[in-house]
C-alpha cells in the first residue's frame, strides 16, 4: 500500500506520541532499580538487535561506520543525564531542553559542512534560548530539578552532532547502516557505565522488568522508528520535522496525566517556542555524492530518538 502524504504525516504524528511515551518506562524502570545508563542501554540494545543484519562490513565503508559509530558513544553517553532529569525534573522541562537539538544541529553544519547560518538558524536559536531561560528559573525549580537539567543540555548537543554526521560525513552508508553503526556506537558508550551501575550484569532483574523492556522497546524505539523512517522519505524534512515535534506535547500530557505535573502558562508558552523553532531551524544538507542523495537523510530523516 503506498502512503498519501496525509497518512504519511500522521504516521510521522503517531510515532512521535510514541517517542513521548519514553518517561513513562524510564521512572518504572529506575523505580526498579535500574540506572539510566542501563535503561538506555535497553533501549538502544532492542533495536540494535534487529538492525545488526545490516551492520556494514565493507572494507570501503569502514571508516564511515567508525566515524558514526563514534558519534553514536558521544550520544549514548550524553543520554545518561537527560534520563536523570526525566526521573528527577518535570517532564516539560526536560522536554524543552532536549527538543532544543535542531539549533545544535544547525551549528555543527556551519562548523563541520559549511552551511551558512541564516535567519532561521539565529531565530530558531533564540526562541530555544528564550523558552529555557522561561523554564530553568531557579525559583521555580528545586535544586535537585535544577541540577539535573543542566546536566541534560549535553544529550541535545550529542544529538545534534550525530544528526550532521548522519546527514553529511557517512560517507556511502545508507540510512539503515547508518542507524545500526549509530545505535552500536552508543551500545559500546554505555556498556561499562550499565555494567557498573549493575555491578557487572545489565541482565534484568525480574520478570516485571524485562516486561518494561520489551514494551518499551517494541512502542517507543523499534515499531515508531520504522514507521517514521517509511513515512518521513514520503512527506520531507520540512513536515518531517513539524510533525515530529508531536513529541513535545505528548511529553507534557504525559506528565500532566500520569504524573500528575502541574502544566501552566509558562510551560505551554515554552514549548511553543521550541516547536515553532523547530519549524524554522534549517535542514541539514548531506554532502554530494549519489548515496547521500538516495539515503534521505536530512535533519529529521535519519534519527533513532531517545526522548
Amino acid at each position: 500500500m503506498t502512503l498519501t502524504t496525509r497518512t504519511a504525516t500522521l504516521v510521522i504524528v503517531a510515532s512521535a506520541a510514541c517517542f513521548g511515551l519514553v518517561p513513562v518506562f524510564v521512572r518504572e524502570l529506575q523505580a526498579l532499580g535500574a540506572g539510566p545508563a542501563t535503561v538506555a542501554l535497553y533501549r538502544f540494545g532492542f533495536s540494535a538487535l534487529f538492525l545488526l543484519p545490516f551492520l556494514p562490513l565493507d572494507k570501503e565503508k569502514r571508516g564511515s561506520a567508525l566515524l558514526v559509530a563514534g558519534a553514536g558513544a558521544v550520544l549514548g553517553l550524553s543520554v545518561i543525564g537527560y534520563l536523570q532529569a526525566i526521573n528527577r525534573a518535570p517532564l516539560a522541562a526536560a522536554g524543552v531542553v532536549y527538543m532544543s537539538y535542531p539549533v545544535f544541529a544547525a551549528l555543527f553544519a556551519w562548523g563541520l559542512l559549511g552551511q551558512a547560518l541564516s535567519w532561521r538558524s539565529f531565530a530558531a536559536a533564540g526562541l530555544v534560548l528564550s523558552a529555557a531561560a522561561l523554564l530553568l528559573d531557579p525559583s521555580s525549580l528545586s535544586p535537585e530539578a535544577l541540577s539535573a537539567l543542566l546536566w541534560a543540555i549535553p544529550a541535545p548537543i550529542a544529538f545534534g552532532f550525530l544528526v550532521v554526521v548522519l546527514s553529511g560525513l557517512a560517507g556511502r552508508l545508507n540510512a539503515l547502516e547508518r542507524t545500526c553503526c549509530g545505535l552500536l556506537g552508543s551500545i559500546a558508550g554505555l556498556l561499562p557505565m550499565a555494567l557498573q551501575e549493575g555491578n557487572g550484569s545489565v541482565l534484568p532483574t525480574s520478570a516485571n522488568q524485562l516486561g518494561l523492556i520489551v514494551a518499551m522497546g517494541l512502542t517507543t524505539a523499534l515499531i515508531p522508528q520504522l514507521l517514521f523512517t517509511i513515512a518521513c522519505q514520503k512527506v520531507g524534512p520540512v513536515r518531517s520535522a513539524a510533525a515530529g515535534s508531536f513529541e513535545l506535547p505528548t511529553m507534557f500530557l504525559v506528565g500532566w496525566l500520569i504524573f500528575g505535573e502541574t502544566v501552566g502558562v509558562r510551560e505551554v508558552f515554552s514549548a511553543a517556542m521550541v516547536l515553532f523553532a523547530i519549524l524554522i531551524a534549517p535542514a541539514v544538507a548531506g554532502r554530494s555524492g549519489p548515496e547521500e542523495g538516495r539515503s534521505g537523510t536530512g535533519l529529521i530523516l535519519s534519527r533513532e530518538k531517545v526522548s
